[in-house]
């Protein structure tokens, strides 16, 4: 490896539900973080590790910044995501075609005292029709800060995500690579599992029962061709329970069997599945109860 490698940390930073963790899958070429059309799918603070010949990116995915603050996990979710400002290196702002909303307007204001380059990134342009509309909301949104990039892109089809893999190792600091090169996160395949059941969950619940659930692995017992879960789906009320369980379980037999299919996938081994569905009143406005359940302040890796 030569010394003129670049390698560093890049955040992706934003509001809710504005494509972050589709665009990490992309830019890395494989599925790492959870997605659904919903806020707050993501809750946690994820690595994906891209090494390229030149550099190493070490993405950083991150909870959508929002105003609604008041309960425990809200506020879990804000800090999680504007811890990372203090130590990565360069920071992509994504925001979407064509819509300029008052938490986008926050998000850039917390990016005010970032020393490093931002990055401007205009997801979901291939929703946009007529194109000739993209100019002047660039030339808008450009006008905001002093943006060391622009750049529109889809991270749903790929359309000019290499040309931000571009932009980003560029902006790299000069350093030797801070993984070794087949490693694809920090994250453990104990946390990969849980999500991969709360994405499905997430999909298949409507409204706001999503948000008063998740998931604890309990058991990961790795034998030599079949991984052993056992996994916890806390609801907040009794009444959750019947409903993630399904009529004569229907529900929790789907959300089991697209989850153990994304689960072998990832694991390369056979999966045996079994989910409980348990009642934990209140967890996610109970900062305690959070830090049981995983929802512990990420530091600086």
């Amino acid at each position: 490896m030569t010394s003129s490698v670049r390698a560093g940390y890049a955040a992706l930073l934003g509001r809710p539900n504005v494509g972050k963790s589709t665009l990490l899958n992309r830019l890395l070429g494989q599925k790492l973080s959870i997605t659904a059309p919903k806020p707050q799918t993501t809750r946690h603070v994820i690595l994906g590790i891209q090494t390229l010949p030149e550099a190493q990116i070490v993405y950083v995915d991150t909870p959508g910044l929002h105003r609604q603050g008041r309960r425990a996990m809200n506020r879990y979710l804000n800090r999680a995501a504007a811890s990372v400002i203090g130590y990565v290196d360069v920071a992509i702002f994504l925001i979407e075609a064509l819509r300029w909303t008052d938490e986008d307007q926050d998000v850039l204001d917390r990016l005010a005292g970032f020393p490093g380059p931002v990055v401007l990134a205009i997801n979901k342009v291939d929703r946009i029709a007529d194109k000739s509309r993209l100019l002047p909301f660039l030339q808008e949104i450009a006008g905001k800060r002093n943006f060391t990039e622009v750049t529109p892109l889809s991270a749903l089809k790929g359309d000019n995500v290499a040309e931000l893999e571009r932009i980003i190792a560029r902006l790299l600091p000069t350093q030797a690579f801070l993984f070794p090169e087949d490693q694809l996160t920090t994250a453990s395949e104990r946390f990969l599992v849980a999500e991969l059941i709360r994405e499905k969950l997430t999909r298949l619940l409507r409204e706001e029962l999503p948000y008063a659930l998740t998931v604890e692995i309990e058991q990961f017992i790795e034998e030599e061709r079949l991984v052993r879960l056992h996994a916890v789906i806390w609801v907040e009320r009794a009444s959750q329970k019947g409903i993630v369980i399904g009529e004569k379980g229907a529900t929790l037999r789907e959300v089991g069997r697209q989850a153990r299919q994304d689960m072998e996938q990832l694991l390369g081994r056979k999966v045996f599945l079994e989910t409980w569905v348990k009642v934990r009143e209140g967890w996610s406005d109970d900062e305690r109860a959070l830090r049981s359940l995983g929802y512990a302040d990420p530091g600086a890796p």
